[in-house]
């Protein structure tokens, strides 16, 4: 079995159940198709990898530890280390339940902080994650979407050392976005 699909395999148990918010589908479609487009930029399986598992350790009961022993199991130490360091590179700190003193506004400012200071590897995961978001946002409540939108835009203006052609491409998609929702 290839490498990845064992690890899509083991991001989809992950995942279980799930459905994506937005798009009524199983949530393992989002971490593939995050996959799909950092694949036209790379081929290095670290970030492939953290691109199936980017919303492991947020979304799941899966604990780091159990990441790790998977990921040692199936691939080559070095890139076991540096899968994991991407994929807790994607992994939101600043969230509701750690920090309730905070409102949405302040995490994710404060999230922005962070993001922009990880691995170019892991800012163009992230490039992916916004344009997948962004292709699904469109459905949501109306008043959450251009929220949602400026905070990808804030994103995309801290995060610069990612793949400049897909952050461009996500920056792109986030316009068109804000457009289409400020014309609806």
């Amino acid at each position: 079995m290839n490498l990845l699909t064992q690890i899509e395999d083991f991001a989809r148990q992950a995942h279980g159940s799930q459905r994506r918010k937005f798009a009524d589908e199983p949530y393992i479609h989002h971490p593939v198709r995050v996959m799909k487009i950092c694949q036209e930029f790379t081929s290095a399986l670290p970030v492939l990898s953290a691109a199936l598992l980017h919303d492991v350790l947020e979304d799941t009961e899966v604990p780091r530890d159990q990441l790790s022993d998977f990921l040692h199991q199936v691939m080559p130490s070095a890139d076991a280390i540096r899968t994991l360091e991407l994929t807790i590179e994607l992994t939101d700190i600043y969230i509701k339940r750690d920090f309730p003193q905070l409102n949405r506004r302040k995490r994710k400012q404060k999230e922005a902080e962070r993001l922009s200071q990880i691995s170019s590897e892991g800012q163009t995961v992230k490039y992916a994650d916004i344009i997948d978001n962004a292709n699904d946002i469109l459905t949501a409540d109306a008043d959450f979407v251009p929220v949602f939108l400026h905070e990808c835009r804030r994103l995309l203006h801290v995060m610069s050392a990612g793949d400049p052609v897909l952050r461009q491409r996500a920056q792109e998609i986030v316009e068109k976005q804000l457009a289409v929702h400020k014309r609806s």
